[in-house]
Order: structure tokens, then sequence, then C-alpha cells
């Protein structure tokens, strides 16, 4: 996003966020907690050194769009089993962020949350930030059968199931690979993250570092 540029997004009618990364800074460290037990679990399960499980991982997470993919094809790793690895993380470094609530809940129409993540942690990440009430359904990875994001499955199954228009669709994410089946179908993309302004992919049509002053400066469908 350009500085002193409004963003037109009269069109859309549909927001559809991803949650991880997007809808709270990558900055806060989240994260980094979740791929320590994630690297902890791989080499649980294959007796690899740390560093050889978290190469495992990282490889997984490339070829299969998501580690639990990976785990699942080649270890036969129970996806209820690793996503409880999750569910007692602290979530101290999320912060409620009025700016963000309020950006959101200007939305007009529906706002859905887009997930490689199961649905007991996106539950308590939008309960922290303070986002549940303004989500309509949150589109989780089970919900498309272990089958993540960046395939066009998920994508295609997400939109039937929830009637979605994809030229009236806004899809925010901060993975850039995952945007381009969104597109392909006829989102507008929108990437987030301190990455997002050197990002040059054709299928992102917009950029941002920070999602709050993004949404309250873009231009909204008017209220009938």
């Amino acid at each position: 996003m350009s500085a002193g540029l409004v963003t037109d997004l009269s069109h859309v009618d549909t927001w559809l966020f991803d949650l991880d990364n997007t809808l709270y800074p990558a900055s806060t460290g989240f994260m980094a907690e979740i791929e320590v037990r994630m690297t902890a679990y791989v080499q649980k399960v294959t007796g690899l050194p740390t560093d050889e499980a978290y190469a495992l991982q990282k490889r997984y997470l490339a070829e299969h769009g998501l580690t639990l993919r990976g785990l699942m094809e080649h270890h036969g790793v129970d996806p209820d089993e690793f996503h409880a690895l999750f569910h007692d993380l602290s979530l101290e470094a999320l912060a409620h962020d009025p700016d963000l609530v309020m950006a959101i809940a200007r939305l007009p129409g529906r706002r859905l949350i887009f997930t490689n993540a199961d649905n007991i942690h996106a539950e308590r990440v939008l309960e922290r930030l303070g986002l549940r009430d303004l989500f309509e359904d949150v589109f989780h990875i089970a919900t498309f059968d272990y089958t993540p994001k960046p395939s066009p499955t998920p994508f295609r199954r997400m939109a039937e199931n929830h009637g979605v228009e994809p030229d009236r669709t806004a899809f925010f994410e901060d993975s850039e690979r995952n945007l381009e089946p969104a597109a392909q179908l006829g989102m507008t993309t929108v990437l987030v993250g301190p990455h997002a302004p050197a990002a040059n992919a054709p299928f992102i049509n917009h950029r941002t570092e920070a999602l709050p002053p993004f949404l309250m400066t873009a231009k909204l469908k008017e209220a009938r």
C-alpha cells in the first residue's frame, strides 16, 4: 500500500483471513514456541537429533504445505495428537489490539477465518485477540481433510461450503504462496507482514505491513 493512496475494496463483501502471523504480527514471537514444540515432536516421532528434526520439519512444510501433512503421510501421525501439543500454549505474547478490533468490525458483509491450524487453536487465539464475535466461522484444517493451503482443494471446498463468490472476496495472508490459489479463483489478495512491501508476485493485489491502518483507510462498500 503506497502512502497517500486509498485502497478500493468497495467490491468486497466476504473477508477471508488467515490466522497466525496475519491477525497478529509475527514480531510477537508466538509462533516461535509452536516451532519449538513441533521440532521436539518430530524428534520424538523420528528419533532424529534436534537439528535434523528441524530440517525435516521445514522440508515437510515446503513439500506438503504443512509439517503435519508430511508427518501423517510418512509417519502415520494422528492429527489430533499433533494438535494437542499446542492447546496449552501460553497466549501472553498476543495482545488485545483495539485498533485491529475496530478495523475488522467496520468491514461490511461476512468475515471468515481460513487456517491450516485446528479449531481449538483458532478459537483460543481469536478469543485472546478479542475477535471471536467478529467472525462468522472458522474454516480449519480438519474441515478440508488435512489438505492444507496452498493446495487449491481447500480453497474450492471453502468457497463451496460457505457460498463464497471469489470476485467479491478479499483474502489476507502472511504467506505469499498461499495467495496464488486464491488469485486463481478470482479473489482479491492482500499480503500481510514486514516482508509484504518487497513482494512482487503478480498474483498479489495489495501489500501491507500491518492490518489495522490498511483496513481503516480502505474504501469499503457503502451500507444500503
